[in-house]
């Protein structure tokens, strides 16, 4: 096993107009382990602060020029983390109160005690490493889990995004519909790393489970455990995801599909908040968040018994309804960048960009898959195409089907603005002949033969279209 890479120095800046301080504090700081850099003047210091990188500056006071609080501002500007210890041989009240209003990490008087500021120096550069790791697990957690994996500008995806910020921070159940492949599940997650990253970034987890996909008679262990003995083949206990979800988010896909008998036990589990496992006599108290969704409609499913109506009213204390692709396809082109960028990474794809004539075969599909679709639909054309750029030629034919279909629906509609009849006429022709074209394997004879042309007539359309046979 290779060894763990050696950690990265400290960077320390040393501001004093007296050489023999700046040669002491060198001397002590590089036998403590850091990077050194002295400098003469809080000018120069500033010059290099803003050209490198740096982990914490000690300053003198009083300098000539820019003074040590002129120069704390200055280095908060460029990164409002950096610790700044100040040092002073002119020590007053006032001063101190001055550089700690300013920002100061902390302030010492000449001659200070080694141990003293050794300690000192050590404890602001842990706690601005933990402040930069703070900073990182927030980031972390919105671009993998958060709002950020939500793609979409539309106003129907601002409206899912406003209502989760609002009650990420709650604890209050969630209740989560949309057809099939609209991210029910990404949006669960959303409100689950909204509220860590609300929180301070502090890590809780979140447990799925697809009622739909288990087994009826595993369910109940699956959901609460089971205890040693509890049933044949049970030859130890087993923690459910319930307790596994402790703390955190217990999201339930496909609810409704959960049997009758389990429903009841569901509903007892969230109006106590305690359970028991299959087979044990001890209860067992959680305190976690519970977002549940469906893919059917559920007041429908209450009103013909297949789901009871008190579960339906404790899980839905807050509903999600999450768009279709087809109520939000101004969407499509920031999805269909993604997954491009996406799938050219994992099948070492060149693809980078895609056609205005695909975009818009992509934006005039109704998608009955939803985003899912749109995706798999993507990774396809992208195992297939060849080139830099997504074109028309690697997606499915009866997404050009469509485009051909919608283009003749709209040559036959005026618009209440009017139009121009000789330019439409051309625009339609010149997409039939293009189909044809593609229908024929570029065979410029048959695909004549399938309008009805002469070939000579074919060569004509070709050239004063300007149309080539790809």
């Amino acid at each position: 096993m290779a060894k763990e890479a050696k950690r990265r120095k400290a960077t320390i800046v040393v501001v004093d107009d007296e050489k023999d301080m700046r040669d002491f504090l060198d001397i002590m700081l590089r036998k403590e382990g850091y990077d050194v850099e002295c400098m003469p003047s809080a000018d120069s210091a500033l010059a290099f602060c803003r050209g490198n990188g740096f982990d914490l500056v000690i300053t003198d006071l009083k300098m000539p020029g820019m003074n040590g609080v002129e120069l704390l501002r200055a280095v908060k500007e460029l990164d409002r983390d950096v610790p700044v210890i100040m040092i002073t041989a002119y020590a007053s009240v006032d001063t101190a109160i001055d550089a700690m209003k300013a920002g100061a990490y902390d302030y010492f008087t000449k001659p200070f005690k080694l141990d003293e500021i050794k300690l000192n120096i050590r404890n602001a550069l842990s706690f601005r490493n933990l402040k930069r790791e703070n900073e990182r697990l927030r980031k972390d957690i919105k671009s993998r889990n958060g709002i950020a994996n939500l793609i979409g500008e539309s106003h129907a995806m601002e409206e899912v995004h406003v209502l989760i910020r609002s009650i990420s921070r709650a604890k209050a159940n969630v209740f989560i519909t949309g057809e099939s492949g609209t991210g029910k599940e990404l949006v669960a997650r959303a409100i689950h790393y909204e509220g860590i990253a609300a929180n301070g970034g502090e890590q809780s987890p979140f447990v799925a489970i697809n009622c739909g996909a288990i087994p009826e008679n595993l369910i109940e262990s699956e959901l609460f455990g089971h205890a040693r003995g509890a049933f044949t083949g049970a030859v130890s206990s087993k923690e459910g995801l319930v307790e596994q979800a402790d703390g955190g988010t217990l999201f339930l896909d496909e609810i409704t599909e959960l049997p009758l008998h389990l429903q009841v036990k569901l509903l007892r589990f969230i109006q106590e908040r305690n359970f028991r496992r299959v087979g044990s006599t001890s209860d067992i108290t959680v305190d976690l968040r519970i977002i549940a969704a469906s893919n059917k409609d559920v007041e429908t499913e209450v009103r013909e018994g297949r789901f009871r109506e008190d579960l339906f009213y404790r899980l839905n204390v807050i509903r999600i309804n999450i768009p279709t692709l087809r109520e939000r396809k101004e969407d499509i082109p920031l999805l269909a960048a993604h997954f491009i960028e996406k799938y050219s990474k994992v099948h070492g794809k060149s693809v980078k960009e895609i056609s205005s004539e695909a975009m818009g075969l992509l934006v005039s599909y109704d998608y009955s898959g939803n985003i899912r679709e749109l995706e798999n639909l993507i990774e396809r054309a992208i195992t297939l195409e060849t080139s830099e750029v997504l074109t028309p030629g690697s997606l499915p034919g009866y997404l050009k089907d469509r485009g051909l279909e919608m283009a003749g629906e709209q040559a036959l509609k005026v618009p209440t603005d009017g139009l121009d009849l000789e330019k439409t006429v051309e625009e339609f022709e010149k997409a039939i002949i293009a189909d044809a074209l593609r229908k024929s394997g570029g065979v410029k004879k048959k695909a004549a033969e399938l309008l009805g042309l002469s070939f000579r007539s074919m060569r004509y359309k070709l050239s004063k279209y300007d149309i080539t046979e790809n």
